[in-house]
């Protein structure tokens, strides 16, 4: 049957019952010290390693336990040197990247967060995201998504988890020299929209709440109140930003003062004080001082810590669980060991193993697609997944402006482009011809912006910016 296309969080967690809104939070540890935190997350990647199938696996259909990529990364861990009883050959990065590439992947019925999950763990693991291999580029599965009604939002605008995770992504998954791929007038599409859907309160929920009174007015969710504001943090926003400082704000009004814990929509459980922390970290906001270091000396990361089982290593959801959960216990580790909801991969310790892999050269005659944006220079940005069959093991961005113009994911994305043919430089694009100094450049994968010729070479995985301008 079809995933729902609304879901709280990108793993799909099962609700829990209304029984667990009265459960409060057993006492926890004194303030975490360093030393704890370091036995945690040794512990907690020990755990982590447990889950590995014997295939090497950690995602599959339906429900996967691919966060642990992200969690990992942010233990210093690298997926590369995750293996199966020593089985260098079924290491978790090279299976997950297999999967990835596989045509057939992620299902029939794709959804928006499919491919911001994956570029959010494939980064953590070391894969360049929009070089999983020569056809598939999740950048561009991503790009495809976007709301030529609604610019700003990925999916549907209802569902705003996935507008929040493509920004995430997008903003989070950087290139692998470090570097923002993409363009800033993206970047601010999607910020608008997110504070566009601040509540009242100064959190945000899953759904959209732009425009309707009633929603921004209803009681924010923690989970996503940690994401949306991570979400801003890695797009630019600096802590000191008023919608920022209205988010702590909401989070400490939350917080449990003898515990630690956050009073989450679902009740006081180990997800949503992982998500929430999670959010701090990203923003560069130290979990346990200041507002979040309570009344009774309680912090966050004392109520995460308290919730981990030793030596096990795992973490529990709610605190009278006598049994770990493995999605509480990704979610743990990333927030315990200081991460966000993506990290850049760790140095490998396996010798010989490189920090990324990444595919860099097309298949000629072997379909795949380019992401694409198109800014005129006066508010008219254009996103696009460009799908076309490049004849060579490189391209041109001639070639790509061309079938973006037969056709893109959405529609629009370039009308028209002056010369239609050859080599020189472009002169006009979906009505709008150079003029003195604005005239079209192209930005590769967040480069400064140059002058746009047909000639461009353009290889696998290249995000493309078109901009007019001076």
């Amino acid at each position: 049957m079809p995933r729902p296309s609304v879901s709280p969080r990108l793993v799909f967690t099962a609700a829990v019952s209304l029984g667990a809104l009265c459960l409060s939070a057993l006492p926890a540890a004194a303030t975490a010290t360093p030393a704890q935190i370091a036995t945690s997350k040794t512990n907690g990647v020990a755990y982590l390693k447990s889950l590995q199938a014997a295939d090497g696996s950690y995602a599959s259909g339906g429900l996967s336990n691919e966060w642990a990529f992200s969690a990992l990364a942010s233990a210093g861990t690298a997926a590369v040197d995750v293996t199966p009883g020593g089985d260098a050959s079924k290491n978790a990065r090279t299976v997950y990247r297999a999967l990835l590439a596989t045509a057939s992947w992620p299902s029939a019925e794709p959804v928006v967060t499919d491919y911001e999950r994956a570029t959010l763990n494939a980064y953590a693991a070391g894969i360049d995201p929009a070089r999983v291999s020569s056809s598939r580029n999740l950048i561009g599965d991503i790009y495809g998504y976007w709301q030529n009604a609604e610019p700003g939002y990925f999916g549907p605008s209802a569902n705003f988890n996935g507008t929040v995770f493509a920004t995430l992504a997008l903003g989070g998954a950087r290139t692998r020299a470090g570097a923002q791929r993409i363009p800033q007038a993206l970047r601010d599409s999607l910020v608008t929209r997110i504070r566009a859907n601040q509540h009242n309160d100064g959190g945000w929920n899953y759904s959209k709440a732009e425009g309707d009174p009633a929603a921004l007015a209803a009681t924010s969710d923690i989970d996503m109140t940690g994401a949306a504001m991570a979400a801003l943090c890695v797009s630019g926003v600096p802590d000191t930003d008023t919608d920022i400082t209205q988010a702590k704000a909401f989070l400490k009004s939350k917080l449990v003062p003898t515990s630690g814990a956050f009073n989450a929509m679902f009740g006081v459980n180990t997800d949503s004080n992982s998500w929430a922390v999670s959010g701090l970290n990203a923003c560069g906001v130290n979990p346990q001082t200041g507002d979040f270091l309570t009344s009774a000396g309680k912090t966050p990361v004392d109520f995460l810590i308290s919730q981990q089982f030793s030596p096990g290593g795992g973490f529990k959801y709610l605190p009278g669980d006598t049994a770990p959960s493995a999605y509480a216990s990704i979610d743990g580790l990333r927030a315990v060991a200081g991460g966000g909801f993506t990290t850049a991969p760790p140095v490998p310790a396996t010798s010989g193993a490189p920090q990324w892999v990444a595919e860099s050269a097309f298949t000629s005659g072997a379909p795949t697609k380019l992401a694409l944006t198109v800014d005129d220079g006066s508010g008219g940005l254009k996103v696009c997944s460009v799908a076309f069959t490049p004849t060579g093991t490189t391209a041109t961005l001639g070639a790509l402006l061309d079938a973006a113009t037969a056709g893109a994911t959405p529609s629009g994305c370039v009308g028209g482009v002056t010369p239609s043919s050859g080599t020189g430089a472009i002169t006009s694009l979906n009505g709008k011809a150079n003029s003195g100094t604005n005239t079209w450049k192209v930005s590769i994968d967040g480069s400064a912006f140059a002058g746009a010729t047909r000639a461009k070479v353009l290889n696998a995985g290249d995000t493309v910016a078109l901009r007019r301008g001076a």
